[in-house]
């Protein structure tokens, strides 16, 4: 579920920062000093014996080393290059991200080394498995009810397999915020941010620690951005370009779902979905989150009352709605036909008519033709016909 890490973009911003400005001295004291110095950061594509090429934002970069390049190691753990270590140009392998001083060339393709810092692709992997132990154990996931500026606190709806729960956030002193950027769903590309920038309605991800009650809790962490989901008939698919052309079920107007490589794509297994969608509603229409005693689903206990659905939407405990959805089939664009219905969660940017999928849905005609026969019409929860809810799309994955 973790398609981008935390660490990444905030370890090499650090880290540049840190260079920069340690280089610059060390350049002036040195002929070169009407010369710019460089620095070229990295995932390095290829080694060879006496280089690398680096894979940089502005293209490939070949590297040279020398009998004078140093090399360094940083750790993922604590990336600051003051504590890096010495390593060797052997230590250095695909797939490792590097930062590399030096003078780049005008054409801006090659750079004789002076430095290479060096992060292992070992190291970053065990970093990730670590990070995603944290916001599955110590993540909450969920919709922005309200935000209380005086007391910079924020009331979060925790969705549960069944039923949907509240807690109040409080984020701790120095918390961390960042925010999606519009019309990405890359975590790299979040922005710093504060408190006052979350609004009612925004999906938000925190991390820290939930209080014995499962009422409360303390965030040191915070990701937030505003998204929105949206239900249609598949009118054509392009598998090559990963491209879905839906007929919106709200707007009735064409929609083009762009599959990215990051996308979550999934199938309701029919029975549960028949079964789920039934719980839903009642005699007198479509339940309201929390309202009644939903039925047990697919063999778990509704359970996890009091709060205990947060830990399970963050993947932490058996039956939480990202635990379910990782047992769902895993689907491809080329699986879609014409006439299906899907429905998908994506960022709200500019474009009305062209969104990227962070997650999509197959299998949930059962959902949408409840909402029809319930709803009475009307158009609630951001697209979804009726205000019913179709468990596995609320949330924004892992950072």
């Amino acid at each position: 579920m973790m398609q981008n890490r935390l660490f990444n973009a905030a370890i090499f911003i650090l880290t540049a920062l840190f260079l920069t400005g340690g280089e610059v001295s060390v350049y002036s004291q040195t002929p070169e000093a009407a010369v710019k110095p460089s620095v070229v950061t990295g995932d390095v594509a290829t080694v060879s014996g006496n280089g690398i090429i680096v894979n940089t934002k502005a293209g490939p970069v070949n590297v040279s080393f020398t009998e004078k390049t140093e090399f360094k190691r940083v750790s993922a753990e604590k990336p600051d290059l003051k504590t890096a270590t010495p390593a060797a140009s052997s230590d250095v392998g695909a797939g490792d991200k590097v930062i590399v001083t030096g003078i780049l060339s005008k054409d801006g393709k090659s750079i004789p080394a002076r430095s290479v810092f060096l992060m292992t692709k070992s190291d970053i992997a065990q970093k990730a498995t670590k990070e995603i132990e944290q916001w599955r154990t110590r993540g909450i996931n969920g919709k922005v009810l309200s935000i209380d500026p005086a007391s910079k606190q924020i009331t979060v709806q925790i969705a549960g397999l069944m039923r949907n729960t509240s807690m109040l956030l409080t984020p701790k002193e120095n918390a961390q915020f960042l925010r999606y950027a519009p019309d990405s769903i890359r975590f790299d590309e979040a922005k710093a941010s504060s408190i006052s920038e979350i609004q009612v309605g925004d999906m938000l991800r925190a991390l820290g620690d939930k209080s014995a009650d499962g009422t409360s809790f303390a965030a040191e962490e915070v990701v937030s951005g505003a998204f929105q989901t949206l239900a249609g008939t598949v009118k054509s698919v392009d598998a090559v370009k990963g491209e879905v052309v839906i007929s919106d079920l709200k707007s009735k107007k064409d929609i083009t779902v762009v599959v990215t490589e990051s996308s979550v794509l999934k199938k309701f297994p029919p029975e549960m979905a028949q079964r789920m969608a039934g719980s839903q509603a009642g005699p007198g229409g479509a339940r309201p989150p929390g309202g009644g005693r939903p039925p047990e689903a697919d063999g778990q206990s509704q359970g996890n009352r009091g709060g205990g659905q947060g830990r399970g939407l963050s993947g932490g405990r058996a039956g939480g709605i990202d635990d379910m959805l990782e047992r769902f089939p895993t689907i491809t664009p080329s699986d879609l036909k014409p006439g299906d219905m899907i429905a998908i969660s994506s960022s709200k940017g500019s474009s009305t008519d062209r969104v990227k999928a962070i997650k999509l849905l197959a299998g949930v005609e059962p959902f949408l033709q409840t909402a029809r026969a319930t709803g009475g019409g009307n158009q609630r929860n951001q697209g979804v016909p009726g205000g019913l809810s179709i468990p596995g799309l609320e949330g924004i994955g892992f950072p």
